[in-house]
């Protein structure tokens, strides 16, 4: 294409002319559902789940990737203990990388310090961040048979940059910066309502991967920019659920993600297609899916945390774990109220102190109670043992 005709018009439409009652619907539902997933929960034990969440949102960005990396291995990685092997090295340190940028995405939207998700200082933060602790090998990235080194936090700017994503040719490498200027301006959530703020996650996501500003991450980075929009849109739910799960699994097919983003790639269709370069028909039916998506995975969520369950999974727990009978009065205090004071054992567990103290330092031990200092009170932590009983079908790949 003569880089002279191509403007940041081509990615147009960015945003929906008209908004079906079916669509307002499904925005409504969406709405609803996480703010009722959000509140739910002790803000103590939502935040513990959280942290779970991010876990599971980075293992399914890798499986997007095609790269299985095991809940353990990331457990792992988390705790700087990491494989030997280069290949699993890398694929831990990347999920270090996702879930510490999630984590300081969620950090600054709790401080009221979110910026603009669209922003192009926000997506280059994205990058850079995610790429900040990634070894030499990791930034070698190839392109038409060449290994070039892909300089963290920036977009292409050189023809040998140019790529081709399947049969999708991006816009040349000289012009992403206009692209992404473009991008920022359409998509900038503080001057849309709530329901275009939505919409506007739904189709950023494609547009992003539309542009595709980076030699290479751009899957991960517009994954964890839709995170942040949601945020911004209020449907975050305390970090409660996780886009990517729903994504690598689709509604019906694990393959919908790559033919819906695909099939957004289309160009514009006549004259009753929108006004752009793009098919407006294809954009709403990619919201609807991006959105149908979202409100399966809330939905989904807010069935493993509804209390009740969760309860009785805690009591499994501790008896497949061969804990004292008296553990599950502490476990379940805890669920309820967020947190409990180390001196409350006695009492709830209705056990002689000494007793008493020995069945809490064994929940310790477990993984299944943590606190932030040696003496400070407890909280449910959930240790990838924990999650197969407590969490049923939450790492799976369909």
């Amino acid at each position: 294409m003569d880089i002279s005709l191509e403007t940041p018009s081509r990615i147009e439409p960015c945003l929906l002319e008209a908004v079906s009652v079916g669509l307002a619907d499904l925005i409504a539902n969406l709405t609803a559902a996480a703010e009722r997933l959000g509140g739910r929960l002790h803000p103590q034990t939502a935040a513990s789940l959280a942290d779970l969440v991010r876990v599971m949102n980075c293992y399914y960005s890798n499986l997007i990737e095609g790269h299985h990396t095991m809940p353990r291995d990331i457990e792992r990685a988390l705790a700087n203990d990491l494989d030997g092997e280069d290949s699993r090295r890398n694929l831990q340190i990347e999920a270090r990388a996702h879930i510490r940028v999630q984590r300081m995405i969620d950090q600054l939207f709790a401080e009221g310090a979110l910026p603009e998700p669209s922003s192009v200082d926000f997506v280059h933060w994205l990058h850079r961040e995610f790429y900040a602790d990634a070894p030499e090998g990791m930034l070698l990235v190839e392109v038409k048979g060449n290994h070039l080194r892909m300089e963290p936090g920036a977009f292409r700017t050189s023809n040998e940059q140019n790529v081709m994503v399947g049969r999708h040719i991006p816009p040349d490498s000289e012009l992403v910066e206009a692209f992404m200027r473009h991008f920022e301006q359409r998509y900038r959530l503080a001057q849309l309502g709530k329901g275009g703020r939505i919409i506007a996650m739904a189709a950023a996501h494609h547009r992003l991967n539309y542009i595709h500003p980076f030699p290479d991450g751009n899957g991960r980075v517009s994954r964890l920019m839709s995170h942040a929009m949601g945020l911004t849109a209020g449907i975050g739910a305390s970090g409660l659920w996780s886009v990517s799960r729903g994504l690598a699994r689709g509604l019906e097919s694990r393959r919908e993600y790559k033919q819906m983003m695909d099939y957004a790639d289309s160009p514009r269709q006549g004259d009753l297609d929108g006004r752009g370069n793009l098919s407006q028909k294809a954009l709403v039916e990619f919201v609807e899916w991006f959105l149908r998506i979202c409100l399966d995975q809330v939905e989904f969520m807010a069935g493993l945390f509804e209390l009740d369950s969760l309860t009785t999974r805690l009591k499994n727990y501790a008896e497949i774990r061969s804990m004292k009978p008296e553990s599950y009065p502490i476990l379940e205090r805890v669920l309820l109220l967020g947190e409990m004071p180390r001196g409350e054992a006695e009492r709830v567990s209705g056990l002689k102190e000494r007793t008493a103290r020995q069945v809490l330092s064994n929940l310790v031990e477990d993984g299944i109670l943590g606190s932030a200092t040696p003496k400070g009170p407890v909280s449910l932590r959930f240790p990838s043992r924990a999650v197969d009983i407590l969490f049923p079908r939450l790492f799976t790949d369909g």
